[in-house]
């Protein structure tokens, strides 16, 4: 008689996504979560739910005592607001994202959701140098300062916001300049994530690209 043993639970997946902003990475964090059938978290809109909380108490974002607190009790209302994507709230949540008091506020509520069993992609800043570091694959996705603003200057005029394309520009350097040089878990490409830059790709061509260097870390991990 032959006895089989059940095998072992599979190794969870867990994709980390980093880069600086419109770089692609939501879009292809998205995709990658639909492909392979993972929970996906935006961790950023948890940053920009902290903001916008800052915001609507009339606090300074520079206060890191006040965007701490408001860390620490995210409405989860706040995910859904309509102005929490708009242009103001997109500098309040990099400025608040800067004190290490809110990063450290935000954090256990990531590394649950990067922790389920089956695992989990998640997109942000500093998931595979902090939140995940053992993820199975690391993707660091970026694109030239001009292409990530045409990108946001047309996501913006989709929406009916007035801008010109030289102020989100300048924008996005200023917000390149607090994420790279802010002191807590500054936005860095992790020694063992691979580079995509989509400045010349199509999102289907820069999600295939996406999908192939997740299977190349699976294949190097065994998974």
């Amino acid at each position: 008689m032959v006895i089989r043993h059940p095998s072992p639970d599979p190794a969870p997946l867990v994709i980390a996504v980093d880069g600086p902003a419109a770089s692609g990475k939501g879009t292809i964090a998205k995709a990658l979560a639909r492909h392979y059938g993972l929970p996906h978290m935006d961790t950023g809109k948890l940053y920009r739910a902290c903001g916008l909380a800052v915001r609507l108490a009339g606090h300074d974002p520079y206060d890191a005592e006040a965007a701490a607190a408001a860390a620490r009790a995210i409405d989860a209302r706040l995910l859904d607001d309509p102005d929490l994507m708009s242009s103001l709230n997109s500098d309040y949540a990099s400025i608040v994202s800067s004190h290490p008091a809110v990063r450290a506020a935000l954090l256990e509520t990531q590394q649950t959701f990067a922790r389920q069993p089956g695992g989990a992609v998640l997109d942000g800043r500093d998931i595979g140098t902090v939140i995940a570091p053992d993820a199975t694959a690391k993707l660091f996705v970026t694109a030239a300062p001009e292409v990530r603003a045409q990108r946001r200057y047309n996501e913006l005029a989709g929406r009916g916001v007035d801008q010109t394309l030289a102020d989100v520009l300048a924008d996005i350097a200023a917000r390149d300049a607090r994420d790279s040089g802010r002191s807590a878990a500054p936005l860095v490409q992790a020694g063992d994530a691979a580079l995509l830059d989509t400045s010349n790709l199509s999102i289907a061509a820069a999600v295939a690209a996406a999908i192939d260097l997740v299977e190349k870390a699976r294949a190097r991990r065994g998974r």
